[in-house]
């Protein structure tokens, strides 16, 4: 046995595969909401862009769930285009009534669908902030502006945990029934350092850890330590050596699944995988009989699952 590998409890409460889930934060919550989304969960993955830093990510979620926010005043033009300093760049304008407008849809959307969600994964990135010298705010994105803007600090776990923990008492105010799952990303941030960003992620483990264990409805998925500890190889890396490979972000999947959704949707999981590969058959010959029997299969599997 060359590895250790990590044990993770089924939750006490499993979803079905018509759970609702948001998922929000660094860009491990792309790689898990896009696998939900490909095995029919109705999902909506990472709305506002990615979001490395937790205080950030609070604020948005707090605005989706009601709080006034002044997103006027970190309007700012960056790289030809309007940006905001709270979204990622992906969510930018041409103008700054056309970005507002943006920016006051996305929040919208993002309250509509939380209030009836079953789940909101928040994926932490990074302790590491940085604070907007003019107004002294913290903020989510640079936008590739000069630093001499900005003041880099690194977050308590403390502020973290107060952060998150006012989310969690606003979104149980809208939904009652939500839970949150906290993970940590795995992805490495070396312009951190690599020093430096085991630091980062030491502070948001140790705030994932206190949330987990003292609020309600919020568990932890150990994302970070799949790859840093049961993995726990260079194989299992992209080839910048800082994300997860194919190969491991397919393996953290298969365990959150296993950990957070029952046996139907494990059973629907494993049919819908072999479905996919039935379309993705290309024949020698279309109008073979043996394919025209292999159609028929194929839409029979496919109209059982819909069903």
């Amino acid at each position: 046995m060359f590895r250790t590998e990590l044990t993770i409890a089924p939750q006490e409460r499993l979803l079905p595969r018509t759970a609702r889930v948001l998922t929000v934060g660094s860009c491990f919550a792309d790689s898990i909401g896009e696998r939900l989304r490909l095995n029919k969960v109705n999902a909506l993955v990472n709305p506002f862009g990615t979001v490395f830093q937790p205080l950030a990510l609070a604020q948005l979620l707090r605005a989706a769930v009601g709080e006034e926010q002044d997103w006027q005043q970190h309007v700012v033009e960056a790289r030809g285009r309007w940006q905001s300093y709270d979204f990622h760049s992906t969510i930018g304008a041409e103008s700054p009534v056309e970005l507002l407008q943006t920016i006051q849809d996305t929040v919208r959307r993002v309250g509509e669908f939380v209030r009836t969600a079953d789940t909101v994964v928040l994926t932490l990135g990074t302790a590491w902030a940085y604070r907007l010298r003019e107004t002294g705010e913290l903020v989510s994105n640079l936008h590739k502006l000069p630093a001499s803007l900005f003041d880099k600090e690194l977050l308590t776990a403390d502020e973290i945990v107060n952060g998150l923990a006012e989310v969690h008492a606003l979104l149980r105010r809208a939904n009652p029934d939500i839970r949150i799952i906290l993970t940590v990303s795995p992805v490495r941030h070396i312009k951190d350092t690599l020093p430096l960003n085991a630091v980062s992620k030491s502070v948001l483990r140790v705030a994932c850890h206190y949330l987990s264990e003292l609020l309600p409805n919020v568990s932890y998925f150990p994302a970070y330590e799949l790859l840093t500890d049961d993995l726990r190889d260079y194989r299992y890396y992209a080839a910048d050596m800082l994300h997860p490979s194919e190969v491991a972000e397919d393996y953290i999947w298969e365990r959150f699944a296993r950990a957070y959704f029952d046996a139907d949707f494990g059973r629907f999981r494993k049919e819908w995988a072999a479905v996919r590969q039935s379309l993705g058959h290309r024949p020698l010959h279309i109008g073979a009989p043996e394919h025209r029997t292999f159609l028929d299969q194929t839409l029979e599997r496919l109209e059982r699952l819909t069903s």
